[in-house]
């Protein structure tokens, strides 16, 4: 006998998948009593559905798949990358509250990060599982950085930075790829590509070698440019844009 078919996720998660909600809120829901699979209340987040097959309702309205959306942004310096910000930094989300793209789109996401002082291309999404094999380890798409230093580097500090640099708490950060773009006075700009995106991971690299970071941008992920696209400004990615970055 052919063993039944294990239902996929759990049923805060299928709520949070579709785009219905965060997955906190689907759990709130569901013990309120405010959530039914096939016509009967479920009031168990871990109950086992499957999103694509079973009849689930929220306050007695079917849930459907909300549209996928998938969009670019430059992100400014200044600009946390979170919903909220202790300190009361603006954060992504206050910059495109009132963005045609972004209205009214249920649980949009940045898919990985950058940090306040960083600038440049970040990509959101309400895909989960889109954004979720984007920043799969294995899938190791580049991301490529301008960023200018407070010195000029030269080749044996670029040499450094490919095989790898020691920091101070105990691990080695390297760049796939370090080139210099220009250099004038006491200042330059590399060029760094890195396939893998530790916390700090360029700043800390180089304030390891002694060198400070003065800008960071973000002007590419995987063949996805930033281009022109304006400081603060949104636009949504092709179909061929996205499917390019999962491949």
């Amino acid at each position: 006998m052919t063993a039944a078919r294990r239902p996929a996720v759990s049923l805060a998660r299928a709520l949070s998948k579709l785009g219905v909600c965060s997955r906190a809120d689907a759990e709130a829901w569901i013990r309120a009593g405010r959530v039914r699979v096939a016509g009967r209340v479920a009031r168990e987040p871990s109950l086992r559905v499957d999103p694509d097959r079973d009849a689930i309702a929220v306050d007695g309205r079917p849930v459907r798949a909300a549209p996928r959306v998938y969009l670019a942004l430059n992100k400014p310096r200044g600009v946390v990358v979170s919903r909220e910000d202790a300190r009361g930094a603006p954060t992504v989300f206050d910059l495109i509250a009132d963005a045609p793209l972004a209205a009214g789109v249920p649980h949009l996401s940045a898919v990985g990060r950058l940090d306040k002082a960083s600038e440049g291309l970040l990509l959101l999404t309400n895909d989960t599982r889109w954004a979720a094999r984007l920043l799969d380890p294995a899938s190791h798409v580049d991301k490529t950085y301008h960023v200018q230093v407070d010195a000029v580097p030269d080749d044996a500090l670029l040499d450094a930075l490919l095989a790898g640099v020691p920091t101070p708490e105990g691990e080695v950060l390297a760049a796939r790829a370090a080139r210099l773009l220009r250099s004038g006075g006491r200042t330059a700009w590399l060029e760094l590509v890195l396939d893998e995106g530790r916390n700090r991971h360029i700043r800390r690299m180089l304030a390891a070698r002694g060198v400070e970071v003065l800008r960071l941008v973000r002007v590419a992920i995987g063949a996805l440019p930033l281009g022109d696209l304006p400081k603060g400004a949104l636009r949504s990615l092709s179909t061929a844009e996205r499917r390019a970055l999962t491949v």
